[in-house]
């Protein structure tokens, strides 16, 4: 069967079936559904064939519409919305048993010079190897490791700080949590495999910072929780097979809905990689455990973050490149309230 890497790159490989269609195996496993890391990662492959290798991908935004079914293929429907000379943008739904249930928007972007580059420090913690890991941790404590553990066994998997098992140790727990994280194996060189890798993972870790306040990470869940939308910025090169460091925060969980994101991820070498954020649903009990309240995911419409977005382009205002000259018609309005 090979090691679970393996078997990882195997998931992402999709078989085209059309021009613009491709078609992605689904694991056969206990489940009650796909998890959303394969459809995200699938899907961004789909996106990805269809535009030239030398544009990456800068940005994804997903909705989670339905549950998929484990063992059922998913054909991915890939509509090239827009080729430009700097960006290319494409649309894909995935598609399982004649429904829709995953729905993606990715932006391309041919790389080019920029006149500035900054960025927020990199925060100061402990060193990976000096961490146990995931697996380590939660088998001194349970002993037997839960179900889903299967779709983490493609990773390396280390939280920064020790996991809380009991009530007591939760009790004023800030909704924060980092974990560094890399792949079981080295990865094929092909950049495409890294960052479909690192979206599948980005589905495992997202909603910690939602649960960590209210129950164990691991174990028996007293909460039913499931991503709802997703959104990844990709701003340098990195690889998936060597560590990075995942910051994660809940700004609030109200509603039966909660908002997660990645405020400062980073590289060992304190470059910033990849930010991204989503949003879960939780509201359905399993059982005693702590207040509903606490337990819904997070939420609401997240806030204007105007460094991520500029950081990114994604409104694409005026852009001016060292030494360019700006459309003249674009600036008359400027031009014009300018005093005389």
């Amino acid at each position: 069967m090979g090691s679970p890497v393996d078997q990882l790159v195997d998931l992402l490989d999709l078989e085209q079936i059309e021009v613009n269609i491709f078609r992605g195996r689904s694991p056969e496993e206990s489940l009650q559904r796909v998890f959303g890391g394969q459809v995200a990662g699938q899907a961004l492959i789909a996106a990805s064939r269809t535009v030239a290798p030398d544009r990456p991908v800068h940005s994804l935004h997903a909705y989670f519409l339905r549950p998929g079914t484990p063992g059922v293929p998913i054909v991915y429907q890939v509509d090239r919305i827009r080729d430009g000379r700097s960006f290319t943008t494409r649309r894909v739904l995935g598609v399982q048993q004649g429904r829709t249930i995953f729905a993606l928007t990715a932006d391309f972007h041919l790389p080019e010079e920029s006149p500035f580059e900054h960025q927020i420090a990199m925060p100061d913690v402990p060193a990976p190897e000096q961490l146990p890991t995931a697996l380590e941790e939660v088998g001194s404590v349970l002993g037997e490791l839960p179900p889903f553990i299967s779709r983490r066994q493609p990773f390396d998997l280390r939280y920064v700080d020790r996991l809380r098992w009991t009530e007591e140790e939760l009790k004023g727990v800030e909704p924060r949590s980092a974990v560094w994280l890399r792949t079981n194996g080295t990865l094929p060189d092909d950049p495409l495999i890294h960052t479909c890798a690192v979206t599948y993972a980005s589905d495992m870790t997202l909603l910690d910072s939602v649960r960590v306040p209210v129950e164990p990470l691991w174990g028996k869940r007293h909460f039913d929780m499931a991503s709802l939308d997703h959104a990844m910025w990709f701003h340098r090169p990195f690889r998936a097979d060597e560590w990075l460091l995942y910051q994660q925060e809940s700004p609030v969980a109200v509603g039966a809905r909660g908002l997660a994101r990645r405020p400062r991820p980073g590289t060992p070498a304190g470059r910033a990689a990849l930010p991204r954020r989503g949003t879960g649903v939780g509201p359905t009990s399993r059982g005693p455990g702590p207040p509903c309240r606490s337990a819904a995911a997070p939420t609401a419409a997240p806030p204007a973050r105007g460094p991520r977005r500029a950081a990114t382009c994604r409104s694409r205002p005026l852009r001016l490149r060292r030494g360019s000259a700006a459309p003249p018609g674009r600036l008359r309005p400027w031009l014009a309230s300018l005093p005389r």
